[in-house]
């Protein structure tokens, strides 16, 4: 294992993308303290054997994805029994800056969260690969490394989880307000 750093510099280097990520892939904020937790707990016991050879975010990044696969399989298990109060936020995190808009701040989180439910109807792959480059900037090779993908595959799976965002989206906006049209952000690119 490395000397030179600790693995409380990890966690705290390294926390805030780590819930980024899961959240990202897991689209709820339900049971996500636990996820990190077993990311690090599991990123603990990989540590001995880790051997340098790949960045320690990228192997970060193949533990998070690990994990959030784990969770979909539960989750996919358990689909009988769907819980009624999912609260997405502690009540300070409601709160938005007296200077903002609350029409445009409406309109922005429906956005969000119409891409979200197009985001949880990919496939988990084309799911992590979107995140990973688009949300968490990550590049082909570290996304390839993180997956355990070739390169070519990581670009395919990109390519069609695009187009399927966009399709989704355009046909969300299709039934949506007028004013929300065109609006697509990075979904589109």
């Amino acid at each position: 294992m490395p000397t030179d750093f600790s693995f409380e510099e990890l966690v705290r280097e390294h926390q805030a993308m780590v819930f980024r990520t899961l959240l990202r892939l897991i689209g709820s904020r339900e049971h996500l303290d636990d996820l990190a937790q077993d990311v690090f707990l599991r990123l603990y016991r990989a540590l001995p054997s880790f051997r340098g050879e790949a960045l320690v975010t990228t192997y970060l990044y193949r533990i998070t994805v690990n994990v959030a696969q784990d969770e979909w399989k539960r989750r996919r298990r358990d689909s009988a029994m769907v819980s009624i109060s999912d609260e997405t936020s502690a009540w300070e995190d409601r709160l938005e800056h007296p200077g903002r808009n609350a029409e445009e701040l409406i309109e922005e989180r429906e956005f969000a969260a119409m891409v979200d439910t197009q985001l949880q109807r990919l496939s988990q792959v084309e799911r992590a690969v979107l995140v990973l480059y688009h949300q968490e900037e990550r590049s082909y090779e570290q996304i390839a490394a993180a997956l355990g993908l070739p390169i070519g595959t990581v670009r395919t799976h990109l390519h069609r989880g695009r187009k399927k965002l966009r399709e989704g989206i355009q046909a969300g906006q299709a039934t949506a307000r007028p004013a929300e049209e065109g609006r697509v952000a990075w979904a589109l690119k």
